[in-house]
C-alpha cells in the first residue's frame, strides 16, 4: 500500500507485535452535526480484510479495535459471526467510546480490552418516530425502554389500573407515536436480548446461564439513560470479560485513536452557520466519515453533504412590467425599418423578463431566514490504493 493512503498502519502493525494478533480497525466518526453509525455497508469491506489477513503466529488471534456511538443492532452479530470464521480468538479493543450497536458488538468477544477512556454503554433500542409528509420534521429516535418505563410508571407508580383510565393513556401515547412505531417496541425488545445472547453464547469461554441474564437484564433495563458510559471497573463488575492493558499496549491504543480522530476532524465541527455565510446553499463533497484499516487495506467511507438556508418567502407576487421605450422625438417607432422594430421588441421583452427575474431574486435574498437545511446523500465505501 502506498505510505501516503495509510492513517494509522504503523501503529496498527506495532500493536499486531505487542498483542500477538492481527488488528482491523473500524472506526465510524461522530463529527458533529453529521456522523456515522455501524451499519450493514460494512461488512463486506471487513470481509476483504480479512480475507487478507496473514497469520504467522501459531494462534490466530483478531482483534477489532472499535470506536462507534451506535448504529444498526442487527450489524454486530453478522460482524462477530464472520470474525469466528478466520480465528481462535476473536478480541476487542476499545479506545474510547464502544456505544449501544458497538457495545452490542464486544459482547461477543473472548475479551474486552479497555483502555482508561473507554465507553461501553446501555444495549437498549433505538426506534425512529414515523413521521407522514413532505413537511414533516426530520424523524425523531425514542428508546424502546422509554416506552416501557412510561406504560410501568402508569401501571404502578401512578397505580392507574381502570381499564377505561388505561385504555386513554394509551391513545395519548399513540397520538406522540405512530401505531407502527409502538408495533415494533415488542419485536424490538425481543430482538435485542436474543442477540445479545447469541453474542455473548459465542465466546470461547462459555458462561452460565445466570450470569447471560445478569448482564443482558443491566444493559437493557437497570441503567437508566441511554447516553449513560460504563468505564472498564464499571464493565468488570457487571460481569463483562473486560482485560485492562498495560501502559504501552494502552499508549498505542491512545494514540491510534487519536490518529482518526485527526483524519476525521472528530474536534472540528460542521457548523452550518458558518459555511453558508456568503452561500444561499453549498455542497460539502466526499466528507470521510468512516474508516475500516489494516496493515494490508484502507476503506473510507466518504458521503456528500448538502447545506441550503431555508427562508420564510411570501407568496409569490404578479409582477406586471411595462416598459415603454423613449425615442428622440424625431423618431417614431413607425418609422423604423420592420428588423429594426423586431429587435426593439424582443429587446424590450427580454429586459421585462430579467426585471422580473432580479425581483424574485431580491425578494427571496431579503426573506428571514428561518433555519438551514442539511442532508447527507451519495455515501458509500472507497478502498484506497
Amino acid at each position: 500500500m502506498n505510505n501516503q493512503k495509510q492513517i494509522g498502519a504503523e501503529l496498527i502493525s506495532e500493536l499486531e507485535k505487542e498483542r500477538e494478533s492481527k488488528v482491523i480497525v473500524y472506526f465510524t466518526g461522530d463529527r458533529q452535526p453529521f456522523g456515522s453509525r455501524i451499519a450493514e455497508d460494512a461488512v463486506r469491506p471487513l470481509y476483504e480484510h480479512l480475507l487478507h489477513l496473514d497469520f504467522n503466529e501459531k494462534k490466530k488471534v483478531i482483534d477489532l479495535f472499535l470506536y462507534s456511538r451506535g448504529g444498526d443492532v442487527s450489524v454486530p452479530w453478522r460482524i462477530t459471526s464472520m470474525i469466528r470464521e478466520f480465528c481462535e480468538e476473536f478480541n476487542v479493543l476499545v479506545p474510547y467510546k464502544a456505544q449501544s450497536a458497538a457495545t452490542l458488538l464486544s459482547l461477543g468477544a473472548d475479551n474486552i480490552i479497555m483502555g482508561k477512556k473507554a465507553e461501553l454503554g446501555p444495549i437498549d433500542p433505538t426506534l425512529v418516530k414515523a413521521t407522514i409528509g413532505e413537511g414533516a420534521l426530520p424523524q425523531q429516535e425514542i428508546s424502546v425502554e422509554d416506552v416501557n418505563s412510561f406504560l410501568s410508571f402508569v401501571k404502578e407508580r401512578a397505580n392507574i389500573n381502570d381499564q377505561s383510565a388505561l385504555a386513554e393513556v394509551v391513545g395519548s401515547l399513540v397520538n406522540q407515536i405512530s401505531p407502527l412505531t409502538l408495533g415494533s417496541v415488542n419485536r424490538q425488545n425481543s430482538h435485542i436480548r436474543l442477540v445479545a445472547r447469541k453474542l455473548l453464547t459465542s465466546r470461547k469461554e462459555k458462561m452460565d446461564e445466570e450470569k447471560i441474564n445478569s448482564i443482558i437484564e443491566t444493559l437493557t433495563e437497570k441503567i437508566y439513560s441511554h447516553g449513560h458510559g460504563i468505564g472498564r471497573k464499571e464493565a468488570k463488575d457487571i460481569g463483562l470479560p473486560v482485560i485492562i492493558p498495560d501502559d504501552k499496549i494502552e499508549n498505542l491504543i491512545w494514540q491510534l485513536y487519536l490518529k482518526y480522530e485527526e483524519f476525521l476532524r472528530l474536534t472540528d465541527p460542521i457548523y452550518p452557520e458558518i459555511e453558508l455565510v456568503r452561500d444561499e446553499s453549498k455542497i460539502l463533497e466526499d466528507l470521510p466519515v468512516a474508516v475500516i484499516e489494516s496493515t494490508e487495506k484502507l476503506h473510507i467511507h466518504k458521503a456528500n453533504v448538502d447545506l441550503r438556508k431555508n427562508r420564510k418567502i411570501p407568496p409569490s407576487p404578479q409582477i406586471n412590467l411595462n416598459i415603454n421605450l423613449q425615442l428622440p422625438p424625431n423618431i417614431r417607432p413607425e418609422q423604423l425599418p420592420q428588423q429594426a422594430q423586431q429587435i426593439l421588441q424582443q429587446l424590450m421583452a427580454q429586459i421585462s423578463q430579467n426585471i422580473a427575474q432580479l425581483v424574485q431574486q431580491e425578494i427571496i435574498r431579503q426573506s428571514p431566514v428561518v433555519g438551514i437545511g442539511g442532508r447527507v446523500y451519495g455515501g458509500k465505501w472507497h478502498e484506497e490504493k
